[in-house]
């Protein structure tokens, strides 16, 4: 009788560690997920600065085309171009990035981009 209940208690304090552990593995993924959506996040948005600045200091007649990828890891995301910022949110809300760029005609879209530079203006997807 009274080894059944030792057997049940150790069982039980075992569970309870092996359901801790599994909790703290899932946080630690949970994470790094995070962490890997911020970084795709951070590469499209410097991606598009560095675009936009590469045209802004070319000479005119400067032409070309670049693609950005549809999803941030799994999540859809809008992208554009709010006064001298280059402005990226996931559809969650969760990844927000602003950087700077100079100053543009046109906007910035999810997947094939052209950016032109003509009579000294920078023109993206116009």
């Amino acid at each position: 009788g009274q080894s059944a209940i030792e057997f049940l208690i150790i069982v039980g304090f075992m569970f309870f560690v092996l359901v801790l552990f599994l909790g703290v593995i899932n946080i630690n993924i949970a994470d790094k997920r995070y962490e890997e959506k911020n970084d795709i996040a951070r590469e499209i948005a410097l991606n598009v600065q560095n675009e936009i600045s590469l045209a802004s200091n070319s000479l005119d007649g400067y032409y070309r085309e670049f693609t950005l990828p549809q999803k941030v890891g799994n999540l859809d995301y809008q992208i554009n171009i709010q006064g001298n910022l280059v402005y990226l949110e996931t559809e969650d809300g969760k990844h927000a990035l602003a950087y700077p760029v100079a100053s543009i005609t046109g906007d910035v879209v999810v997947g094939s981009n052209v950016i032109r530079k003509e009579n000294g203006v920078v023109y993206l997807n116009l």
